[in-house]
């Protein structure tokens, strides 16, 4: 398959949109189907060898005519079949009701089925196109299967899961491996769809390429180098540290200073050509004692703040590791609101009482601001988006950018990047290992690093997660934020 559309990502809308232009074009859509049945049957035979019985669920639309197909491939393989249907299978229409006359086997009501030792159940109910809660007849199996623990083999995306959004419509399957057609579902990657999915394998079953990415908006994609890489600074040899961009981190007061120096090392690493840490007084003997190649700045109050920043060369900051939540942040926000600003932790619970505040500062121009909020501090800056149950991850993400004019990190184990211009990365490359203290600091640094050399807020955002994903997999199991930082290295 071409591995560049593999790694498209496609909504249910716009693979439908895929599927009537192949109509469209003339291509036969129940061959297409017959293609989809027979690909869910080999990857059965692939995989469950030596299953007592293929259990296949079967839904009241196309997700269930593939259903229908693979049962009667795998009934001539040899396997023993049990199908069961939810919802009258006479009621069935176009393709689906056509496969269906092609199975010569019989059907039960899906509130029949019982589990059973040795079952392997390919759910062939909704794929991807389910946007409502599942019916109470399909949770109660869904609720009989997992007490039993069978295997799921599911065709698209598991029954009970929305593709846009990756979120659980009352009750869904915890597939161990998941087929799909063509390309990948935003519901593949965003939690808890990405890890209901299991194994994730996408077959081709012979739309063009042509077809499919001329329905791609390509708004909403995976997290991938092809999204930032031209905008990396250029490895030519004509370089010197002040075109890799200064790069400055905020430090806390005496005794809370060390997250501001992962930031500081990691954006080091990440290729800044020079990096300071703005100290408090207070501060400045802790930070020198742990500093080489990282400068050290004495600054306590906005007039010093002011009078630094008449140094145009200073083109990037990170605030808020470390730095203490109150009016003392909000203060240097106000001075570097024309400046390129990655703003995490301390320095985003500041604006709680008043995110619109931090919003008015960076309304205007071009994206400046980078937010890397986690679930708790995209609550306390977006509290209206965040409680909407009808959004998404990147939904929220999206509408979080766009009201803040600001490239939006919205952290998790499905980090989603957005961009006030609509556009939206999943990331999928990083170990689950890197949920640990300190992280969040270096990561703010990572990308302060590569707005300084010169990428634009959204890029710098998205390529940064991206370099911090890869830290943590060369860091390993156990890693801590230091080991992370020495694994930091620049694209």
């Amino acid at each position: 398959m071409d591995t560049q559309l593999a790694d498209l990502l496609l909504t249910p809308a716009e693979m439908t949109a895929v599927d009537a232009a192949a109509a469209s074009s003339g291509i036969d859509s129940f061959g297409l189907m017959l293609r989809a049945g027979a690909g869910v049957a080999a990857t059965f035979l692939r995989h469950y060898p030596s299953a007592r019985r293929a259990v296949v669920l079967c839904g009241p639309g196309n997700n269930g005519g593939d259903g229908y197909v693979a049962a009667r491939c795998l009934a001539d393989s040899g396997v023993e079949v049990a199908l069961f249907h939810l919802g009258d299978p006479a009621r069935l229409t176009g393709d689906a009701a056509r496969a269906r006359s092609h199975w010569s086997g019989v059907g039960a009501p899906i509130e029949d089925y019982r589990p059973a030792d040795g079952d392997v159940v390919i759910d062939a109910l909704f794929g991807a196109g389910l946007a409502r809660v599942v019916p109470e007849a399909v949770g109660a199996v869904i609720g009989r299967i997992a007490d039993a623990g069978l295997p799921v083999l599911a065709v698209d995306l598991p029954s009970g899961i929305d593709g846009r959004t990756g979120m659980v419509l009352g009750a869904a399957f915890s597939a161990a491996r998941t087929i799909t057609f063509m390309t990948r579902k935003p519901g593949h990657l965003l939690m808890p769809g990405r890890e209901l999915s299991g194994v994730l394998e996408v077959l081709d079953i012979g739309i063009p390429a042509r077809i499919v990415r001329g329905q791609a908006s390509g708004k909403l994609a995976e997290n991938r180098p092809d999204a930032w890489r031209r905008w990396l600074p250029s490895s030519g040899q004509e370089t010197h540290k002040y075109k890799r961009g200064h790069l400055v981190v905020f430090s806390g007061e005496k005794g809370k200073t060390g997250a501001a120096r992962l930031s500081a090392m990691s954006g080091l690493k990440a290729g800044a050509g020079l990096v300071t840490i703005v100290s408090p007084e207070d501060a400045m003997a802790e930070n020198a004692t742990h500093l080489t190649a990282v400068m050290l700045h004495g600054i306590d109050g906005d007039a010093e703040l002011a009078d630094w920043l008449k140094d145009e060369r200073l083109r990037s900051f990170v605030l808020g590791p470390g730095f203490g939540a109150g009016q003392k942040a909000r203060g240097f926000v106000a001075a570097l609101s024309q400046r390129h600003l990655v703003l995490d932790a301390d320095g985003i619970t500041s604006f709680r009482d008043d995110p619109n505040a931090l919003f008015s500062l960076f309304a205007e121009g071009e994206t400046r601001l980078v937010l890397t909020p986690h679930e708790g501090e995209f609550a306390r800056l977006f509290p209206d988006i965040a409680a909407d149950p009808r959004l998404g991850k990147a939904d929220k993400a999206l509408a979080a950018a766009a009201r803040a004019n600001a490239a939006i990190v919205y952290k998790g184990p499905d980090t989603v990047i957005a961009s006030p211009d609509g556009r939206a990365l999943i990331n999928a490359n990083a170990p689950i290992w890197l949920a640990t203290a300190g992280s969040g600091d270096v990561l703010a640094g990572i990308i302060g690093a590569l707005m300084a050399q010169g990428l634009p807020a959204f890029e710098a955002a998205a390529a940064g997660v991206y370099m911090h994903g890869e830290a943590g997999s060369r860091a390993g199991k156990g890693l801590t934020a230091e080991d992370l930082v020495s694994q930091v290295l620049p694209l």
